[in-house]
């Protein structure tokens, strides 16, 4: 008879966990249906997560980006991410597998997490104003190899497009890996000091050009400081090592150069559970004669309860290489 009880407690307790599993998809469906930002970080993640059952996370913060990023025509994304996250008490490791869809004539794609230009420059279109918007005539920035009509068929970064055509195309974008080790913990005069890594597996179709088909990685650095109960700093910084495509036609790479980046800000916890933030963020350029993508970060990250958590954000961009504008909501699940 005991027995049969604990059977049935056990039964009960699966079925529970069942339903808030059932019940954390269906939040994490619903989010999908809403824009996002490619930059967003939850930074009260950024403090070492002590021995909790709660050691899993499932996110989903889809984002949509809109601007000409450094060329004559605008291009829009919409990267969708399903992040599967181990927490443990110095660290933590993430699985990304993202959804792209991408509206763009090629000479703009997705590489990590953010969309960049990478088309052979063939009109420099570099100069500083804000973000997206071109400061000098433009002939397409496509190579022409492998076609005897001029601005027909050209190679357009990694696809064959004609020059200017904007096609819409929507598949799994590159898987990310990412990991991060609280290399030294918070105390009262020293900050938070992390290391991270990330590698990029080119599961994208760059001829659609959803990514570029090539294989990165990267390494970075974070610090952060809670000052007294409310302001926290940051600084992370870091250096990709990327891979270089083929182009469409067969001719040779892309030439692109590997990247650093760097961002700087500060949070305030409005409540112990709600969290804004603004910083300042720079990745260099991928082709020379380019201006590197600069962008000024809004966010904000609200928990609900010890499970979920919900975060969205808007981003201004302030020079060509970075998108005019993104924004983003999302939502996580711990269990």
């Amino acid at each position: 008879m005991e027995h049969g009880l604990l059977v049935q407690k056990g039964m009960v307790n699966g079925m529970q966990r069942v339903r808030m599993m059932v019940s954390a998809v269906a939040v994490i469906a619903v989010g999908g249906m809403w824009g996002g930002s490619l930059f967003a970080a939850d930074l009260t993640d950024k403090r070492p997560q002590h021995a909790t059952e709660r050691n899993w996370q499932i996110s989903f913060t889809p984002s949509y980006s809109h601007g000409n990023f450094g060329t004559n025509t605008t291009s829009e994304f919409i990267y969708a991410p399903l992040s599967i996250r181990r927490l443990f008490s110095k660290g933590d490791i993430t699985l990304v597998i993202p959804s792209v869809t991408a509206i763009t004539d090629g000479r703009t794609t997705v590489v990590g997490n953010t969309a960049f230009r990478v088309d052979d420059n063939g009109g420099s279109n570099s100069g500083s104003g804000g973000g997206g918007g071109g400061s000098s005539n433009d002939d397409g920035g496509c190579s022409g190899k492998g076609s005897n009509v001029s601005g027909k068929d050209r190679v357009c970064g990694t696809t064959t497009r004609t020059v200017g055509q904007k096609v819409t195309t929507t598949g799994i974008g590159d898987v990310i890996l990412r990991g991060r080790y609280y290399l030294v913990e918070e105390q009262d005069f020293v900050p938070l000091i992390a290391m991270t890594a990330r590698f990029k597996f080119p599961t994208a179709n760059a001829r659609q050009g959803l990514g570029t088909g090539a294989f990165d990685h990267g390494y970075g650095v974070e610090v952060s400081k809670l000052i007294g109960t409310s302001w926290l700093v940051f600084f992370d910084g870091g250096y990709n090592f990327i891979g270089d495509p083929d182009r469409a036609d067969g001719s040779g790479t892309l030439g692109l150069r590997n990247q650093y980046w760097w961002d700087v800000g500060t949070g305030y916890y409005v409540t112990k559970d709600l969290l804004a933030s603004v910083y300042f963020e720079e990745y260099r350029s991928l082709r020379s004669g380019l201006s590197n993508a600069r962008d000024v970060f809004f966010s904000s990250n609200y928990r609900l309860s010890p499970a979920w958590r919900v975060n969205g954000g808007v981003a201004v961009g302030l020079s060509n290489g970075a998108p005019d504008y993104v924004v983003s909501i999302g939502t996580s699940y711990r269990f």
